[in-house]
C-alpha cells in the first residue's frame, strides 16, 4: 500500500487509521535504507544496459529471491503468508488507493506475488511496470539482466536482507 500512497502523509490522516499510517511511514523508512544500503548499491551496479532503472530493476530481483528464499527468514509458507496479505487487501480494499484497488484482482487472479519465485513471474512484472511508466523505456528486456548476473545479485541479496529485518525490528522497537 505504501507505493500507492504519495506525498505528506498528514492529508491522509482522516482517511487512514494511526497504525496505517504508521505502517506507510515504516515502508517509507525501508524503502529509503534499502535506496541508500551499500549492498542494494553494488547490486545496481550490475546493472549495466538498463542503468537508468537499475534501482527499480534490482528492488524486483530482491523481491525474487526473497520468495525464492522464503523458507530461510519466515516459519510461515509463502503461499499462507500471500493468502493472508490477499485477504487483508481484500477485506480493507475500500480504503486502499484507487490504483490498488483496481490492480487487486488481476494480482490475486495471476498471484503476483507468488509469481515473483520464478524468472517468468519476474518478467512479467518487469512487463507490467513497463507499461505504467509514462515515458518509453526498456524495462521488458531487464530480465536478460538480471539472469546474466543472476548469481551476484542472488548472494548480494542473501547479505542485505538478514540486515533490513534487523533494521526493522529496531525500528518496530523504537515506535512502540
Amino acid at each position: 500500500m505504501g507505493d500507492f500512497v504519495k506525498g505528506d502523509l498528514e492529508k491522509y490522516k482522516n482517511q487512514y487509521s494511526a497504525e496505517i499510517i504508521k505502517g506507510i511511514k515504516l515502508h517509507r523508512k525501508v524503502d529509503e535504507f534499502t535506496d541508500t544500503h551499500r549492498i542494494f548499491i553494488i547490486s545496481k551496479k550490475r546493472i549495466v544496459y538498463n542503468k537508468r532503472f537499475s534501482g527499480i530493476i534490482i528492488d524486483v530481483c530482491y523481491d525474487h529471491f526473497l520468495a525464492k528464499h522464503w523458507a530461510r527468514f519466515s516459519d510461515e509458507s509463502l503461499d499462507n503468508f500471500v493468502s493472508n496479505t490477499y485477504t487483508e487487501l481484500q477485506n480493507y480494499q475500500n480504503i486502499l488507493p484507487i490504483n490498488l484497488q483496481k490492480a487487486l484482482p488481476r494480482m490475486m487472479a495471476e498471484d503476483w506475488l507468488v509469481s515473483y519465485r520464478t524468472p517468468s513471474g519476474i518478467s512479467l512484472a518487469f512487463a507490467r511496470i513497463s507499461r505504467r511508466l509514462k515515458r518509453e523505456n526498456t524495462l521488458a528486456t531487464a530480465i536478460d539482466e538480471l539472469m546474466n548476473n543472476y548469481s551476484g545479485i542472488e548472494s548480494d541479496f542473501l547479505s542485505f536482507f538478514p540486515e533490513i529485518i534487523s533494521y526493522v525490528k529496531k525500528i518496530c522497537q523504537e515506535t512502540k
